[in-house]
């Protein structure tokens, strides 16, 4: 029988065609080192490829010293330009595409991992880091809109077809952006038009970095997910403002990772799980004792972003990526035939099974076997990302904590 739905025809962002209109996330693997790619990095992302996507996404990828939070992030820089080559080279063997997304933490560093103090929209203390700020003057402002540029063509040479701007979920950009962390009294705060002009700087850089031979997508927020954060309608705006900027598809994404980072992936943050691989013995003990506080929960539901990514498909005209709790190829086909998104991004799916496309391709009741546990998420800023279901002789404590969780959700 002749498959009639969309998913699996090639569709175009920008210069680059993907073979379907599949793509793995910016989801943060964190299996880097000492700020480079590994073998490990390379492996997952082939293994992806393989899988059947048409397009993966290496992530975060800092644009200098200062946009790094941890070590198992990327620093994108000349040295690691041939590295990254080995892997764009054999994702491309496999039939996929390669994007990798770039971007600057803002204030969700520390000193020993910046190298300064972190810098942000705002002078002030991250709580959730915890650590003091220093706003940014206007010429580092400039400098660091630069290095948007140039961590394009770092991309470029590194073999990557495209290149994900990160301006949500609390990331640097998108800290200018929020009402919450901009307290700014020159002209990049107050008005939303001025806490937009940042935005439009880097904008400006990686467009004309990117030509005509490079995919540019960006990651922005339909809504902060807090009450003093920016709501749907100013969001709204920020995405028409991107429209006009020129990149070629957008991230329809949500969230603020100081604030409300359950609302990104929904869902509980397993704690005990978090805290079991934190270093740091002080800040271990106070998240068990306000984790549940500090990182509220919010339920997850399949395309748990549908509603509010319908009002921006109907105000947007150009292309757009849905990303938020695809979990099968029936949720894949309702996005791409019914909701009229042109592709759609998945996270855990893809954690959970590499081969998660070629299965929907097989089977068109195919589901993902991710449980929504988190048990990926919680560890992840520790150690490398990975699905409780593919490790053994887990401690009893997060096994106890997963049984938990699993009944809570119904599993």
């Amino acid at each position: 029988m002749t498959d009639t739905k969309k998913l699996f025809t090639e569709a175009s962002i920008g210069p680059v065609k993907l073979r379907n209109r599949t793509i793995r996330s910016a989801a943060f693997e964190g299996m880097g080192k000492d700020n480079n790619p590994t073998g490990q990095l390379k492996d997952y992302h082939v293994s992806v490829a393989k899988g059947g996507v048409g397009m993966t996404t290496i992530a975060y990828a800092g644009i200098c010293r200062s946009a790094l939070s941890f070590e198992s992030q990327l620093w994108l820089r000349p040295e690691i330009v041939g590295p990254l080559r080995d892997i764009t080279d054999e994702i491309h063997a496999n039939g996929a595409k390669a994007s990798i997304q770039i971007g600057h933490c803002g204030n969700m560093t520390h000193r020993s991992t910046a190298g300064s103090t972190p810098v942000g929209a705002s002078t002030g203390f991250n709580l959730y880091s915890p650590t003091f700020v220093r706003g940014l003057r206007k010429d580092e402002m400039k400098e660091i809109s630069r290095y948007f540029g140039e961590a394009v063509n770092l991309a470029r040479d590194a073999g990557f077809d495209c290149v994900e701007v990160h301006a949500g979920h609390g990331y640097l950009i998108s800290q200018f952006l929020s009402p919450y962390t901009n307290h700014r009294r020159d002209e990049y705060g107050g008005s939303l038009d001025n806490r937009m002009r940042f935005m439009r700087e880097c904008m400006e850089e990686v467009m004309k970095a990117a030509g005509n031979d490079m995919g540019v997508l960006v990651k922005t927020n339909m809504n902060d997910g807090f009450r003093a954060g920016l709501q749907e309608e100013d969001c709204l705006i920020v995405a028409k403002e991107l429209e006009q900027s020129g990149p070629h598809a957008l991230v329809l994404s949500g969230g603020f990772v100081s604030k409300a980072p359950m609302y990104v992936m929904r869902g509980k943050m397993p704690i005990h799980t978090m805290t079991h691989y934190m270093n740091q013995w002080w800040l271990k003990y106070a998240v068990r004792m306000f984790g549940d506080i500090m990182v509220p929960s919010h339920k997850f539901e399949p395309l748990y972003f549908l509603e509010q990514a319908r009002m921006f498909r109907k105000e947007l005209k150009m292309p757009l990526v849905y990303v938020g709790g695809v979990t099968s190829r029936e949720d894949a086909d309702k996005i791409i035939d019914e909701e009229g998104f042109e592709f759609l991004q998945m996270g855990r799916a893809l954690l959970n099974d590499p081969g998660f496309v070629n299965k929907m391709k097989e089977n068109p009741g195919h589901k993902s076997k991710c449980e929504h546990i988190n048990y990926c998420i919680a560890r992840m800023y520790s150690k490398e990302m990975a699905c409780h279901q593919h490790l053994e002789n887990l401690p009893k404590g997060i096994c106890k904590e997963i049984e938990k969780i699993r009944k809570k959700n119904g599993k």
